[in-house]
């Protein structure tokens, strides 16, 4: 792996999940970013490694280096990386976890309602399969 490649966990079911994995990709011009589902072997491992209780995370999860984030925090540094404007997103950082967690847990406990749910984990079409674990 290269030396500045984050890993990005995320809900391989989740319809909303799943299009922000799209996002991420079509604006990470540098390859930073690999991605895995939680659900899978190596999202597992690295939630275990990181000492993250699987059962209480469902959400998007940042592996950098030695450090994993989660939820808001973990979307806010992964904009930082990205093209365009995104990384002005990034000076929301400065808002308190509990707040920036607050909205962010909002959406994801209705984000099957509101954007619906797979049967199964994304297949990465044969041009993305690269930048999956």
């Amino acid at each position: 792996m290269k030396e500045h490649q984050d890993i990005v966990l995320f809900d391989g079911v989740c319809n909303l999940c799943n299009a922000a994995i799209l996002f991420i990709i079509k604006r990470d011009k540098n390859n930073r970013f690999k991605f895995a589902p939680l659900e899978s072997d190596v999202g597992k491992e690295l939630l275990s490694k990181h000492q993250i209780d699987a059962s209480k995370i469902d959400s998007i999860v940042l592996v950098s280096g030695n450090s994993a984030f989660a939820k808001a925090r973990a979307a806010l540094r992964i904009s930082k990386h990205l093209t365009g404007l995104w990384p002005l997103l990034y000076s929301l950082i400065i808002i308190p976890s509990f707040i920036s967690n607050a909205v962010y847990d909002l959406i994801a406990r209705n984000r099957y309602n509101w954007f619906g749910k797979k049967e199964n984990c994304m297949i990465p079409t044969p041009e993305l399969k690269s930048k999956f674990l």
